[in-house]
């Protein structure tokens, strides 16, 4: 394809169609509340979940935003080792320890010590990095800032603190890619497995909300339009190499596929061509696709994606699950959000048996991509 950069996880496996690895569990932290039940409810009930912001707490640009109810990291996960945690680190610990639990306080099968965990993210928590550096500038001299929340200015953050508390000791890894993080982890979780680092890896985003970071959506949104509300959360999956050590598996990752096109006009050509190469991995064609969730966006990026999903479909109509509208902007955990939808609605839909859905995403800084998720036949049961 001219003008793209394409990239995958394995270009040995285009030959013939790839088997796993297997997602086996998830768990969401959102808008909709904390866990996998109230996650899957609010994407049932179809309401946008929307807190009005208390302005002396958020000096946003925005009155409203979708909120993680109790969002506080002293909420989240109680008093101890949380007073200089911030909201990002909070929310990615949450939805790390549901995954991991098994409900009943035990440990879910399939995860150990050598567990890997790949988080996406955009930046860290902005909110962190730019009052740490304006107290640096601002404070009294000797720079009297508070060294305790130096680490929150970290990327890798949210990451290494979910490891340390969740005691997970293989690989640790932070990838920021934007809209596209969640995608881009799920790559490198790929990787990971297929080189023997990791048999089970916890893969999923985290974003939070802060007025720094709605400021910042607020300035680079240039399109004419309301820019959707600024939303906050996170998402992880469990992602085994081999059968699910739990049972069945929920679906199979059949592909993950990333392009870079050089200019906005070739998002659909790209998009596109990532959705077909997909389908041609996995074996599959146009009609076996179930569902579809994209990143529906507003503006020109949300109409290339629609054109590309239609090009690549064939003009085809699968069932459509659209978080943006519920959850707001999530950035980087929005394509995580997606793929928990699609894993949602196929543990009540018959008609996904057997099936495919894709995941799309377009970020504003130039990355495209999509990953194909193949969900068990009646034969093999669900979970």
């Amino acid at each position: 394809m001219t003008g793209m950069t394409r990239t995958s996880g394995d270009r040995t496996a285009e030959a013939s169609p790839v088997t796993g690895p297997f997602i086996s569990t998830w768990s969401a932290v959102s808008a909709f509340g904390i866990g996998r039940e109230s996650f899957s409810a609010g994407l049932r009930d179809r309401k946008p979940v929307v807190t009005a912001l208390d302005p002396d707490q958020w000096s946003a640009p925005a009155t409203e935003a979708c909120l993680v109810p109790g969002g506080d990291p002293r909420e989240l996960l109680g008093r101890k080792g949380t007073r200089s945690m911030d909201r990002a680190t909070g929310l990615a610990v949450a939805a790390v320890g549901r995954l991991l639990d098994d409900g009943t306080g035990t440990r879910i099968p399939g995860v150990d010590e050598s567990t890997a965990l790949v988080l996406g993210t955009s930046n860290g928590s902005v909110r962190s990095i730019m009052s740490f550096t304006r107290d640096a500038l601002t404070e009294d001299k000797p720079y009297h800032v508070d060294p305790a929340r130096f680490p929150n200015t970290v990327m890798n953050c949210a990451a290494g603190q979910s490891a340390i508390r969740h005691g997970l000791r293989g690989p640790n890894v932070t990838i920021a890619g934007g809209r596209a993080s969640a995608l881009l982890a799920l790559n490198h979780a790929q990787r990971l497995q297929r080189s023997g680092h990791a048999r089970s890896v916890v893969c999923g985003a985290v974003e939070e909300f802060s007025a720094e970071r709605a400021w910042l959506d607020w300035h680079a949104h240039t399109e004419q339009g309301r820019a959707p509300l600024t939303g906050e959360g996170s998402a992880v999956l469990l992602l085994e190499s081999g059968a699910p050590r739990g049972g069945a598996a929920l679906a199979e990752l059949a592909a993950v596929e990333v392009g870079l096109p050089h200019a906005e006009s070739e998002v659909t050509a790209v998009l596109a061509d990532c959705v077909r190469r997909a389908l041609a991995r996995a074996g599959l064609d146009a009609d076996s696709v179930w569902a579809v969730a994209p990143a529906d966006l507003p503006g020109t990026l949300g109409t290339a994606e629609r054109h590309a999903l239609d090009e690549a479909l064939g003009g085809r109509t699968p069932r459509g699950l659209l978080c943006t509208e519920l959850l707001g902007d999530t950035g980087a955990v929005s394509a995580a959000f997606q793929i928990t939808a699609l894993l949602s609605a196929a543990e009540s839909d018959p008609e996904s048996a057997g099936r495919a859905g894709v995941v799309t995403t377009v970020d504003r800084e130039g990355v495209v991509g999509c990953a194909l998720l193949r969900f068990p036949g009646p034969e093999h049961g669900r979970r």
